[in-house]
Order: structure tokens, then C-alpha cells, then sequence
């Protein structure tokens, strides 16, 4: 296998959810128990904002009480031990990825424990609720809301993650469905730039055709496993 001096890793529910954290959207459409037109998307917060923040306090909570597991603490090492580039993206809204020593991290689409002022455009880090309708540190109003990349919302950090697709030697793809986009799209990216593409899933995912290579099984198994391989270099 050629020299690998940059890797881009993509992350999803799966990473999380050996953690305890439920995956965004189960097969009947619901996150929680809610339709996710309720939960995740702008019309849905305008339409009932008191059910909408009640359902992010509880997932902040979750968070908070989650800790991270085997696979959260490999890409720590990998972060720490790995002297090329890396950049770790995920499409979780937890900070297990940090909590397990990982710094070169973007959260694509927010964070849970991020507030953001539609008032002033500013962010906060919070781990209190919102539903009470905190006043905005830095401008005093009471306009905040989970700073979470709703349906029909841009997600962030776009222009750096193809960027960084774009100049990769490997790119891996762990605990995603390949139903989302533009996330489902960076494998394809990232081949057409000339990078190896791996995945790292409990299953097949709708886009295992566009690996290279894939590994089924448990994250928390798989990702030490391939860390272990890469600093082993």
C-alpha cells in the first residue's frame, strides 16, 4: 500500500451509538420518538420552538452523560501519534470525538452542546437548557436556539472538508448509512482525487459499492484495529 500522509475521516451515528446514543433517524422515521419534520427542521421550530428546545435540552442531557467508547478514543490516538495531515468530520452532534482526545475535528452539521443567537449571530458552548429561554450572553436577548444543521440548512465548514477531500491519500468512511448528503458524496470526491476509500460499518451502507474496501463489524472493534494498522506504519 502506497505512503499515506493525509487521511480524511468521516463519522457518523454509528460511531456514537455504542455510547448509548440513539442514531438520528431509525427506519420508521422517527429520532426519539418524534417525526423529524417536528425536530430538525426550521418550519418545525417556528411552528412549536417550547417542543423543539424541550427535545434538545434532553438530547444535551443525553450527551452529557454519555461517555466515549473504543472507537472515540483510536481516532484520539490517531490524532495524537499520526504527524500527517488528518481532519476528523463528523455528522454527530455529541463531543465524544474530543472527549476521547481527537482535536482535529469539524462537526458538519453542529453541536448539541452549542448555542447560537439569532439575534446577534453568536455561539456559545452550553450544557444548560434553552427552553426557558436563556438571555444571550453577548447581547442580552432571548433568541437562541440549538446550534444544530436543521433539513434545508447549509451545513457547516463545507469549503475546508473538500479541501481536505480533495488533497487525501485515504479517506474512511465509519458508522454512516450513505443516505445523507452531501456527506454521502465524499467517498466519490475523494476516489476522483486519487485517494484509497475505506469503510468501517456494523453493515453494509447504501453506498459500500464506492469503498475500495469495507469492514463490517462493530465500530469500537474496527477502529482500534485500523488505527493500530496506520501508526503501525
Amino acid at each position: 500500500m502506497p505512503d499515506i500522509n493525509s487521511i480524511v475521516v468521516l463519522t457518523g451515528a454509528g460511531i456514537s451509538a455504542e455510547s448509548g446514543l440513539r442514531t438520528f433517524r431509525a427506519e420508521d422515521g422517527l429520532w426519539e420518538d418524534h417525526p423529524v419534520e417536528e425536530v430538525a427542521t426550521p418550519e418545525g421550530f417556528a411552528r412549536d420552538p417550547a417542543l423543539v428546545q424541550r427535545f434538545y435540552d434532553e438530547r444535551r442531557a443525553q450527551v452529557r452523560a454519555a461517555q466515549p467508547n473504543a472507537a472515540h478514543e483510536a481516532l484520539g490516538r490517531l490524532d495524537r501519534e499520526f504527524t500527517g495531515e488528518l481532519l476528523i468530520v463528523t455528522q454527530n452532534i455529541d463531543d465524544l470525538h474530543e472527549r476521547g482526545g481527537a482535536k482535529r475535528v469539524l462537526h458538519m452539521h453542529g453541536e448539541s452542546l452549542s448555542a447560537w443567537c439569532q439575534s446577534c449571530n453568536a455561539r456559545h458552548r452550553w450544557e444548560d437548557t434553552l427552553g426557558d429561554g436563556p438571555p444571550c450572553p453577548s447581547c442580552g436577548e432571548a433568541a437562541m436556539r440549538p446550534d444544530i444543521v436543521w433539513f434545508g440548512e447549509m451545513p457547516y465548514e463545507m469549503e475546508p472538508i473538500f479541501d481536505a477531500l480533495s488533497a487525501c491519500d485515504l479517506f474512511v468512511s465509519i458508522g454512516t448509512s450513505g443516505a445523507v448528503y452531501p456527506a454521502a458524496g465524499f467517498v466519490q470526491q475523494a476516489a476522483a482525487n486519487g485517494a484509497r476509500t475505506l469503510e468501517l460499518n456494523l453493515e453494509e451502507s447504501l453506498g459500500s459499492r464506492n469503498f475500495d474496501e469495507s469492514r463490517l463489524g462493530p465500530a469500537s472493534t474496527l477502529v482500534p484495529q485500523w488505527v493500530d494498522e496506520v501508526l503501525a506504519r
